[in-house]
């Protein structure tokens, strides 16, 4: 799973934004030329944090001050770690201040 961290604060011009996103269309594009897109989606950027004995402890985030968000994710199928962590090298994002957290995602048995 790729994990995309984006700077939390003010969005970019419009016309910088138009740039962006055309540039994560081809790499969406190359993703799935390749087979490797399962499913992605963006994330909201509020949610609901529930911590200790049955989510005793509730917060509200990111907070305003928080330095970066989860934005959303890629959930892809890759031959080796090495191989998820080349297709994230790839990510536009990174030449915008994103950060791509790449991740294992355990597998459970249906046994």
């Amino acid at each position: 799973m790729l994990l995309l961290h984006q700077p939390n604060g003010p969005v970019s011009a419009p016309a910088e934004m138009q740039k962006i996103m055309a540039r994560f269309d081809l790499w969406m594009k190359s993703l799935n030329d390749r087979g490797m897109v399962v499913g992605t989606d963006g994330l909201e950027p509020k949610g609901t944090v529930l911590r200790g004995s049955r989510g005793r402890s509730v917060s509200d985030g990111p907070f305003a001050e928080s330095k970066e968000i989860i934005g959303g994710y890629v959930l892809i199928t890759a031959d080796s770690y090495e191989q998820a962590v080349e297709a994230a090298r790839d990510c536009p994002g990174l030449d915008y201040g994103m950060a791509v957290e790449v991740r294992p995602v355990r597998i459970r048995s249906s046994s």
